[in-house]
């Protein structure tokens, strides 16, 4: 039988001092959330008879972790990302706002910097003989369907191989290749001219694998495309579309996939006097629909690191 030790005087004082919260400097709600965090932890170890080598094998997961900058992947896959997403949607139903795009998770792998064009812009920078050209267009509407000027629509995605540019380990793509930025003019309207994406897998040899292989879980995604879309008075939209078809949709490690975001790829011709790489092409239609600020306020505007670049 275990010992119990959690509930112990020694332990409360403990978790009251290493969070600082007797004391007057510091960050009030920072030490409110580490106090809180180490009790959980404490609690744990606890209820389950941790042993001091799970423990430091946890400990040093977290090294390794950090070393392979792979915590924001592991955010998705473990499903706190997700998360953050179920919250907001209950937060969206609690102040009845509806009839906004659903939303997804925005993922590791953006890179801010794109150029900004005006309606229509072409993204494949760098060649891909195994990916055939799709457009992706649509129009930018407000609360009320009003047709939106001047929203910006930005654009990323993995190449045919999988691997995204700026962190392509292989190291062959342009910065920007694959990624762009459009401002809709007064009918709302955006265009992307691009080539179609493959789903990707977690790095063969790092942590966030690791440990989904300790779960028995795999670590793949399927084809998609990410977007934000920003308009003067909306809430920031972060969503993604699958491509059609890919046989992993529903069973995404990041758990991304929502009804609504899986549009039709639909064949075309006439791709040459569009620009693009061949006559035949895939047609991808999607409509944004941004909503009201909550009593002037973003609240769908987040904060997080991330990587950046000059176009």
């Amino acid at each position: 039988m275990s010992v119990k030790v959690f509930q112990s005087e020694e332990v409360q004082d403990l978790l009251k001092a290493a969070a600082n919260l007797a004391g007057d400097a510091g960050h009030a709600r920072t030490k409110q959330i580490t106090h809180r965090l180490l009790s959980d932890l404490f609690r744990v170890i606890d209820d389950l008879d941790m042993t001091p080598d799970e423990i430091w094998a946890g400990v040093n997961y977290f090294n390794r972790l950090g070393q392979d900058g792979e915590a924001a992947l592991l955010a998705a896959g473990l499903g706190l990302e997700k998360y953050l997403d179920i919250r907001m949607d209950a937060e969206d139903r609690e102040t009845q706002i509806n009839g906004g795009t659903p939303r997804t998770i925005e993922g590791p792998l953006y890179v801010a910097g794109a150029a900004v064009r005006e309606h229509v812009s072409r993204i494949d920078l760098d060649g891909d003989e195994d990916a055939g050209p799709p457009v992706i267009r649509g129009t930018v509407t407000g609360p009320g369907g009003k047709m939106l000027e001047n929203a910006v629509v930005e654009c990323w995605h993995a190449n045919s191989k999988g691997f995204y540019s700026h962190f392509d380990p292989a190291g062959t793509q342009s910065d920007f290749n694959l990624r762009g930025a459009v401002r809709t003019g007064a009918d709302g309207k955006y265009e992307f001219r691009t080539l179609m994406p493959a789903g990707y897998g977690c790095p063969p040899d790092g942590a966030t694998l690791s440990l989904l292989d300790t779960l028995g879980r795999h670590g793949n995604r399927p084809a998609h495309v990410h977007f934000f879309v920003t308009a003067e008075n909306c809430r920031k939209l972060t969503t993604q579309i699958n491509i059609e078809g890919d046989p992993l949709i529903w069973d995404d490690f990041a758990y991304a996939t929502r009804e609504g975001l899986i549009p039709l790829a639909v064949g075309k011709t006439g791709g040459k006097a569009l620009g693009l790489k061949s006559d035949d092409y895939k047609e991808i239609e999607f409509d944004f629909r941004l909503t009201a600020l909550v009593q002037g306020r973003d609240n769908q505007a987040v904060r997080r690191s991330r990587a950046s670049a000059a176009a």
